[in-house]
């Protein structure tokens, strides 16, 4: 069955340049109680501590918390790129990253290039590779350009086609950094659509937003995250409720 489990989850960022008095001077102000020493006697920033929680078919989670509350951090690890240095990490089930829309783009590749290496990464057989090029072509608009290295691609032109890409291929767990809409007005009613679509289908959601309205809508549980712990786990109101001042609650009470 698709899920998440996570126990004691905990992360550290070693200071490789820690002896710099400017750096030293800097990292005590600000996170003196997030530093600490590895088995190697380095000195680490603690991104995240004692992190548990386990997510099950329906579950819609929520993270919030001021930034670098460790949010991104959680994020990377159930994508794969962060490895715990303490507790566990289990997860069942196809799942998809959308962390940045051109992640995983090989520049010097074209697009069309891009769109056949990401099928053969997801094991696709060439008929499914054939319907996702189609798919990521007509999506991005970029019918012009498929075949010119994406190096040579505006920012808005990059985006697009990383974005079909993510968007592409539906996910058991779908993992995500913030609403990411892309591109320009008449492109972003598009990109809404399919974004939604995909978190209505996926059977897990995580999302990391700032925006209190769009965990309300979208999420059945939210955890609060403050210098990588849990602050508060439960329902978006309960959650809400406690995080935010007063008045900015009121205001997203009224919604719906």
């Amino acid at each position: 069955m698709v899920g998440i489990v996570a126990s004691d989850l905990s992360i550290d960022f070693p200071l490789y340049h820690a002896e710099s008095r400017s750096l030293k001077k800097a990292m005590l102000s600000v996170a003196k109680s997030r530093l600490s020493k590895d088995r190697r006697q380095r000195l680490v920033v603690q991104a995240l501590r004692d992190v548990s929680f386990t997510l099950r078919p329906g579950d819609r989670l929520g993270l919030i918390g001021a930034n670098g509350a460790g949010k991104t951090t959680l994020l990377r690890a159930l994508a794969g790129i962060y490895e715990p240095v303490k507790g566990a990490l289990s997860m069942r089930g196809r799942s998809t990253a959308l962390l940045d829309p051109s992640q995983g783009l090989n520049m010097d590749l074209t697009g069309r290039e891009n769109i056949r290496l990401f099928g053969l990464y997801k094991k696709l057989s060439r008929t499914e590779v054939e319907e996702l090029e189609k798919d990521v072509v007509e999506f991005s608009e970029l019918e012009q350009f498929i075949d010119i290295p994406v190096r040579t691609y505006s920012s808005g032109m990059t985006v697009r086609l990383g974005f079909g890409l993510a968007t592409a291929v539906h996910p058991e767990i779908l993992i995500m950094d913030e609403w990411i809409l892309a591109g320009d007005a008449s492109f972003m009613d598009k990109a809404r659509h399919r974004l939604e679509t995909i978190v209505r289908g996926a059977d897990i959601l995580v999302l990391s937003s700032h925006s209190a309205s769009v965990i309300k809508e979208w999420c059945n549980r939210v955890i609060w995250l403050d210098q990588g712990r849990i602050m508060a786990d439960g329902t978006p109101d309960d959650v809400l409720k406690a995080y935010l001042p007063v008045d900015e609650w009121e205001k997203i009470d009224g919604i719906g």
